[in-house]
Order: structure tokens, then sequence, then C-alpha cells
């Protein structure tokens, strides 16, 4: 089986297994205590704070450890907003921040606080102009992921924290994604990020607040990491997360290369083995083992599954493949084609072979699953019908709507439309990539009943 989801959990590294087992002989004692065991247990403690400060570019005593990175994330803009309370009750978040953030952002709506959500272009990028047009008076904290989790796209940071800094605004970055591959640069303030996503164990997460940063912990909170992480410390996965930290970016020079060739190649094959795809994300400033494409007309679960079948682990962020049947809100912040999803993630060590596999498979993955939907298998011959069509396509979810577009769109002239009616949330976003995709005119959207009505036009 070929894991290509690390962007999700990366393997445990066998460096990081190493240190865990070793440290639950060694570190299973109270390091606040002062006997033979405990100083074992702090010595532990510390040496892996310093380790991991060092690979994050910051000093021991700004690093704390919590219980995910998700806590780490909660904690910081929770504790950030309380420490400039005084300022005001203003964050600016972007579109495509990672859940957690943006949980915390509604939280802190509900609250009584407001905020700024920076909007992106189609490669999901944020314009450091747009953050600097939403710092106001009142900002308390400005929010600004390091990479994205589900394109890869890399994002300015240092830039947005110069203007940030310049504002008197503290900047939390969350740098779950790009931690493994170097530090982040910039006049950042707060960081965050996740072990399991460099190969250390799940449950271990950091948070850093640089000196001078008005910081004042929520909640209850006790004498143990700086107050800023109750409870009792898991020193095994502490040790293995800053041991993996430290043995991925001694790799990280080298297999940033080797990975980045891999999916360049994925991102240069996949359009000419497969018709009708979009792969998404910027092509030059991203992730190095991140590489995501959409499909026309296809189910993105079926997809999925067709995949492992044929042993490939991969993530979608379709709307198909989700519970609540709305699509991603990175792809929909981006405004790109989010039906038939596919996002490959590569862990460091992906074998050359394992990519070739893949691209050998996919083509006939993506052509069984459109042929079970019904999908066009070429462009319909043009003909004139109508100057006008209906497709009612409401209560049936993507991709069909889309499917059921590309099949009467050749029986119209040009300059004709078709509306389609549709009450799938994916719908707003689908039909007007396809029109990206296929060069026609996206008119807009008009109430419809129970749903709403997608008009087209035929340009060519």
């Amino acid at each position: 089986m070929a894991y290509f989801d690390a962007a999700s959990s990366a393997p445990l590294h066998p460096v990081a297994r190493q240190a865990l087992l070793a440290a639950l002989d060694e570190g299973w004692a109270d390091p606040a205590r002062l006997h033979r065991e405990g100083r074992r247990a702090r010595l532990l403690l510390d040496a892996s704070r310093e380790a991991a400060a060092e690979a994050v570019g910051c000093r021991a005593d700004e690093l704390t450890f919590t219980s995910s990175g998700t806590r780490a994330v909660h904690s910081g803009i929770a504790g950030a907003l309380a420490g400039r309370r005084r300022v005001g009750r203003h964050l600016i978040v972007s579109e495509v921040e990672h859940s957690s953030v943006l949980h915390s952002a509604e939280a802190h709506e509900a609250d009584g606080g407001s905020v700024a959500r920076v909007p992106v272009d189609r490669r999901g990028r944020v314009a450091v102009g747009s953050y600097e047009a939403v710092l106001r008076e009142d900002t308390a904290l400005a929010c600004l992921q390091s990479a994205n989790h589900e394109v890869g796209t890399e994002q300015p940071v240092a830039e947005v924290a110069s203007v940030c800094r310049a504002a008197g605004v503290p900047l939390l970055v969350d740098a779950a994604q790009s931690l493994p591959w170097g530090p982040v640069g910039g006049d950042w303030s707060l960081l965050t990020a996740s072990a399991h996503k460099w190969g250390g164990p799940s449950g271990t997460g950091l948070l850093v607040v640089r000196k001078g940063v008005r910081f004042a912990p929520r909640g209850p909170v006790d004498e143990r990491e700086s107050g800023r992480a109750a409870g009792f410390e898991n020193i095994p996965a502490i040790v293995a997360a800053a041991a993996a930290l430290r043995a991925v970016r001694a790799e990280a020079a080298e297999e940033a290369v080797r990975l980045r060739e891999l999916t360049e190649r994925i991102r240069a094959r996949v359009p000419r083995l497969v018709p009708d795809v979009e792969v998404v994300g910027d092509p030059v400033r991203r992730l190095p083992g991140v590489v995501t494409f959409s499909c026309l007309y296809v189910d993105g679960e079926t997809l999925l599954h067709e995949l492992d079948r044929e042993g490939f682990s991969v993530s979608s962020g379709s709307s198909c493949t989700s519970s609540t049947l709305t699509p991603s809100h990175v792809l929909k912040a981006m405004g790109v084609l989010s039906e038939g999803n596919v996002r490959v993630s590569l862990p460091s060590g992906t074998p050359e072979e394992e990519v070739e596999r893949f691209l050998a498979v996919l083509p006939g993955a993506v052509a069984g699953v459109r042929e079970k939907l019904g999908a066009p298998a070429a462009a319909a011959p043009a003909a004139v019908r109508e100057d006008a069509l209906v497709v009612d396509a409401l209560g049936r979810r993507c991709p069909i709507p889309v499917i059921e577009l590309a099949k009467v769109f050749g029986d119209v002239p040009v300059g004709g439309t078709v509306r389609v009616l549709s009450d799938d949330e994916a719908a707003r976003l689908d039909i007007p990539a396809w029109c990206e995709m296929r060069g026609q005119e996206y008119v807009g959207e008009e109430p419809a009943g129970e749903g709403s009505a997608y008009v087209v036009r035929r340009v060519s």
C-alpha cells in the first residue's frame, strides 16, 4: 500500500520510534520533583525543548509543549487576544486557514469580537496588501498559515509579519505543514505546530510566544509549561517529537529536492494522462511533497475508493467525501473546481516507482468512475436546438449537475445559454470552474424555487 497522505499525518519516523521507546523507560517520572527519577525526566524535557527551539529558531523559554497542534492554535489565539484586550477585539485570519484557526475565529465572534477574513487568489495565496488593508487601531491579532494543508501553497509570511509589526499587531503563524522543511522566516510573534505532521507521535504540539508579546493564558492554569499548557507533560511523546523534528530537518534539503521532482512529475503528467483536470495551488511557491488536482465529472469519494483498491491512500477536499456535502473551504475560497478533488502528499522516502505506478493507475480509475456516472466521453457535437436550455439537477449531488451541463452544452448555439437548476452547494463553485476550464462565460446565479439557477453562455 502506498501512503500518499502525509499532509494529514506523516508515518512515525524511525528515530521517533527509538526515542519514544527509550523515553518510556527513562522519562516516566514527574519532572517537577527533585528526586533522581524526577531529575532524569526534567533533563529529557529540557533537552527536547532546546532541540525543538533550535529547529523553530526561538528561545527555549519561549516554547511550550501542548497536547496537540489544535490545542496550540486555540491556546495561542485565545491567549494573544486576551493579552491585548485593552487594544481591541478585532482578529484577522485568511480564508484558507486550518479549521482550528477558523473555529477559534468563530468562537471569538460568538463572544462579541470581530473578525476580518482575508481572501486569496486562484492559487490560494494572500496578497500582503489585503492584510494591510484590514489592519485597524483595535486589531488585537492577525493569523496566517505558513503553507496550506490542502493545496500546498506557501504564504508570504515574512512580508505580512513586517506589515503587522509596523502596525504594532502580533502575527500568529500556523507552521504545521512547513516546519519539517525549515524555520519560518520573518518577524512573527507566535507560532504553532503539530508533531504528527513531521513523523512525531500524535497528541503533541508546540506553541511559541516571543518575548515581549502580551499573552494571558485562558482557563485554569498550573505551574507546568509556563502556565500555558496545564497538566502532566507527556515526556516520552515530547522526546520523540523533538527527535523526529531534528531528524527530518537533517534530511530536509536533499529530500525536498527529490520530492519536488516527483510532485512536479505529477503536476505535469496528470493533465496529459487524464482529460478535464485542473491542477490547483501555486506551481512554484509550494510545499515539496504536496500536489492537488480536481477531475471534472467525478465523484470524489468513489475515486478515492477506487485508488484505495489500487493500493494508494490519498485525500480529498471534494464535497462528495464530506458529511456536510459542502466543498472544502480552501477550494471554495480559491474559486477552483472541487469535484473529483485529489490531494497527493508524499511522505519522505517515497520511492519513484510508487509515483510512476500511481500515474499508471490514475487514468483508468478516473475513466471508470466517469463511466459509472454517465459522464460524456468527449465534447458533444455542436448542433443548434434551442437558444436556451434548462437542466434540472435538483436533488442530485456533485458531480452530476456539471455532467448534465456538459451533456447538453453542445446542443446550444454560440450565444445561447444553459440554466442549470441545482440545490447542491458544490454547484456554486464547480459550474463557474467548469466555465473557466472550458473558456465559456459564467453569467451568474439566479434564485429558482428550491435551489438556484446557474446560467452559462456558450461563447465558442
